[in-house]
């Protein structure tokens, strides 16, 4: 088993359910997003380039979306806390996703990579 399938199997309900949701949410956005085991977590790329990530905030237990490029943009899902660069979007694990504001915002960190404003790698010749 790869560590990233481990890595939801090993989760309690209902986080368990929120991340695998999350994760076929943003996976379904884009045919050039893969899933990647990175830095001990889950990432997801946008043509090889790191775009976001899904974690759990330790002191309380919350399943959370992380935008890596999250500073180019403002959404007010969206939070900086003490980062510089990455926001992240919290979620409560009991609650129905909000799908469509969580498609929007992966959008936008896509069309970051799209748009050029943040640069993918040159594939090799």
């Amino acid at each position: 088993m790869k560590e990233i399938d481990n890595f939801y199997l090993q989760l309690d309900e209902p986080n368990k359910s929120c991340l695998l949701a999350l994760r076929d949410i943003i996976l379904s956005q884009d045919q050039e997003i893969s899933a990647e085991w990175k830095y001990n977590l889950p990432f997801f790329c946008y043509k090889g380039k790191m775009f976001c990530y899904l974690w759990i905030r330790p002191k309380t237990n919350q399943p959370y979306l992380g935008i890596v490029e999250g500073k180019y943009f403002d959404h007010p899902a969206l939070l900086a806390e003490k980062r510089s660069r990455i926001k992240i979007m919290l979620f409560e694990p009991n609650e129905d996703l909000p799908i469509e504001t969580i498609e929007m915002i992966i959008q936008q960190a896509i069309n970051l990579y799209k748009s050029g404003q943040i640069k993918l790698r040159d594939k090799k010749r």
